[in-house]
């Protein structure tokens, strides 16, 4: 990432799908050092909420997929577990937006795999570091990483900044692609119930 030119940043950036979404944020900019050059830097900078977060959705994961080849009568355990996910899942919401600093906040405007683009009231310089919290409600989640602004356009009386991410965890970038995709079937599900109505 280090030895990229701002063109190849961007185009890495354009590399992954992202999908216009409103998230909240908190950015904080830091210096070009105190950024994690390895993921295991990024996990020791990082708040124990945010770690713990993780390892909850893997492990939750792995405990309802062997449960997918059992007969009709895993049925009732499976919705039961679901349950006791989705209580876990709220009460890691909450600790989550415990980290959230409303003088940090800003909104996403687009969000993917590859970086984020946020809405700001002020411009931000090309090659601007930042400490990156990640909300998504709709996955009862949050990603601690680092990004760099590789543009910021002036947009009607706003600024369009886009952060590439310059160190982050291999789950946490799975983690917004599924998030991603998962967001776009949940429009396209939507836009077609619409167009149903409408005929």
């Amino acid at each position: 990432m280090e030895n990229l030119s701002l063109e190849q940043k961007k185009t890495q950036f354009d590399e992954y799908f992202s999908i216009a979404h409103e998230i909240n944020i908190n950015v904080t900019p830091v210096s070009k050092g105190a950024v994690p050059a390895t993921e295991a830097q990024l996990e020791s900078a990082m708040p124990y909420a945010f770690r713990i977060a993780s390892e909850m959705a893997s492990l939750e994961a792995q405990a309802l997929r062997p449960l997918r080849h059992l007969s009709d009568h895993a049925e009732s355990l499976t919705e039961y577990l679901n349950h006791q996910a989705k209580k876990i899942d709220l009460m890691m919401s909450f600790i989550l937006h415990q980290q959230d600093e409303p003088n940090a906040r800003f909104k996403t405007i687009k969000f993917g795999g590859g970086g984020i683009i946020i809405q700001s009231d002020t411009p931000m310089d090309i090659g601007t570091y930042a400490e990156l919290k990640l909300f998504l409600d709709s996955e009862a989640a949050a990603i601690f990483c680092f990004g760099e602004v590789i543009t910021c356009e002036n947009v009607e009386d706003d600024y369009h900044i886009a952060f590439i991410f310059s160190t982050i965890r291999e789950q946490d970038q799975e983690l917004l692609v599924r998030a991603s995709l998962h967001l776009q079937t949940q429009q396209l599900r939507k836009r077609a119930q619409q167009k149903k109505s409408g005929d």
